[in-house]
């Protein structure tokens, strides 16, 4: 299988899978089946971004998205402290724990999921809204971390002005953390959906990053809202 040039060499290109073809995959509509079952089941078979992880041993197509992300701001480098929280089933901590390595870097990664361990990572299943939760991860870190990762998303309620409220509550808490945590010169990064709600974890963002910018990974879904907000240059 042939890789694309990547600049920094460190996932190998992986970040570019458009040009990976392959024949498309046809579902056929079944009595057993709803239409809308049918196309998911469909649009999940031929998507390159399923069908790279599988060849990668990624665990979700979601580990692209931090490939992309960091083959654009640089995230990821040999001996950091990490924090991946909604890290299930494991796709961001497999990347990370790839370019960090295991002797100097250190990863500890939460989720409220079960996840199958990923070598050289302290993963800690519990609710990130809990205090414990939170204390927990700063023990696990030993000291300041320098990238705190935030894929988390709620649970949906099919109720969309809800849902993107629990959304954004859920990445400010995130951002909070991240000021908590993050020595200085860190970074943050964090899915957040677009909306009209996304003042005040700007607010938080510009108080205490030097930059900050948006983002949508190309192996994000174009149909989707979600985006991520990059915040580099951690303020003391």
């Amino acid at each position: 299988m042939s890789k694309t040039k990547n600049t920094d060499g460190k996932n190998g290109g992986l970040g570019d899978v458009a040009s990976r073809r392959r024949a498309a995959v046809r579902v056929k509509a079944k009595k057993t089946r709803s239409e809308s079952s049918r196309q998911w089941l469909q649009r999940h078979l031929n998507d390159p971004y399923v069908a790279a992880a599988q060849q990668e041993g990624y665990r979700s197509r979601a580990a692209f998205k931090l490939i992309q992300l960091d083959e654009k701001f640089g995230l990821l480098k040999p001996g950091l402290r990490v924090v991946d929280l909604g890290a299930a089933p494991g796709g961001w901590t497999q990347v990370t724990a790839k370019v960090i390595g295991k002797k100097k870097g250190k990863i500890v990664a939460l989720d409220l999921l079960p996840m199958e361990p990923v070598e050289g990572v302290a993963f800690v299943q519990m609710d990130f809204t809990c205090d414990e939760a939170l204390e927990k991860l700063k023990s696990l870190l030993g000291g300041p971390a320098d990238l705190v990762l935030s894929d988390m998303a709620p649970n949906t309620t099919g109720h969309a002005g809800t849902d993107h409220i629990r959304i954004m509550a859920l990445a400010e808490m995130a951002a909070h953390f991240a000021v908590d945590v993050l020595a200085p010169g860190g970074a943050f990064v964090c899915k957040f959906f677009q909306g009209g709600a996304e003042r005040d974890i700007l607010d938080v963002l510009r108080m205490n990053f030097s930059k900050i910018r948006h983002a949508k990974p190309s192996a994000s879904r174009s149909e989707s809202s979600e985006t991520y907000l990059v915040a580099q240059g951690f303020k003391t």
